[in-house]
C-alpha cells in the first residue's frame, strides 16, 4: 500500500476526534517539511489565511469540547464536520501523488472519520453521566492528544498507521461493550 494512502487514512481517523487537528497538521507539514506537498486546490490549507482559519476553528473546538453539556452540542454539530474533514485530508494527502480514484479516498476518509466520531459521540455521554461531567475535560484532552499523535504518525511514520488503526478498533470495541453492557440490577 502506498504511504500517501496510509497518510490519508491515518489523518482521516483522528479527524473523527477533532476535525481541525489533522487539517492543521497537514497544512503545517506542507508548509514546513518535505513530507507533504499539497496540490491545488488543497494547497490553500497551508496558505497564511488557511492556517489562520484552522487555528481559530481549532481554538473554538478545543475550548467548547472541555465544557460538560456544551461538548455534546458541539459533538452533534461536529458530527457533520468531522467526516467531511476526514474526506478532505484523505483526498488532499493523495491528490497528485497516488493513482487512486479520488472517490475511493473520499469514501475512506468519510468512513474512517465517521467511525471514530461515532465512537466518540456514543461514549462521551456515558462519561458525562458516570462522572457528573468531571472527567469530560480530561477525556477531551486525551482525545486531542491522540489526534495530535495520530496525525504526526500519519505524516512522518505512515507505516505505523495500521498499528494505530488496529489499536483504535480494539479500544473502540472494548469501550462500546463497556458502555453498552447492562448494569447489575438494571431492568
Amino acid at each position: 500500500m502506498d504511504t500517501a494512502i496510509l497518510t490519508g487514512i491515518g489523518l482521516a481517523a483522528p479527524a473523527g476526534l477533532n476535525a481541525y487537528i489533522p487539517l492543521l497538521a497537514l497544512a503545517l507539514a506542507d508548509r514546513a517539511t518535505n513530507q507533504v506537498a499539497l496540490s491545488a486546490p488543497y494547497d490553500a490549507l497551508s496558505s497564511n489565511i488557511g492556517i489562520a482559519i484552522l487555528v481559530v476553528l481549532l481554538t473554538i473546538e478545543v475550548t467548547v469540547d472541555k465544557i460538560p453539556g456544551v461538548d455534546h452540542v458541539n459533538d452533534i454539530i461536529q458530527s457533520f464536520v468531522r467526516p467531511a474533514a476526514g474526506a478532505i485530508v484523505a483526498l488532499a494527502s493523495t491528490t497528485g501523488v497516488v493513482a487512486v480514484n479520488p472517490a475511493v479516498m473520499v469514501l475512506l476518509g468519510l468512513v474512517f472519520a465517521g467511525s471514530v466520531n461515532a465512537v466518540k459521540v456514543t461514549t462521551r455521554p456515558a462519561v458525562t453521566v458516570g462522572t457528573a461531567g468531571v472527567f469530560n475535560p480530561l477525556v477531551s484532552i486525551a482525545e486531542d492528544a491522540v489526534a495530535i499523535l495520530a496525525s504526526v504518525v500519519a505524516i512522518f511514520l505512515p507505516a505505523l498507521v495500521i498499528v494505530f488503526l488496529a489499536l483504535f478498533a480494539v479500544s473502540s470495541i472494548l469501550l462500546l461493550r463497556r458502555f453498552r453492557r447492562p448494569r447489575a440490577g438494571a431492568p
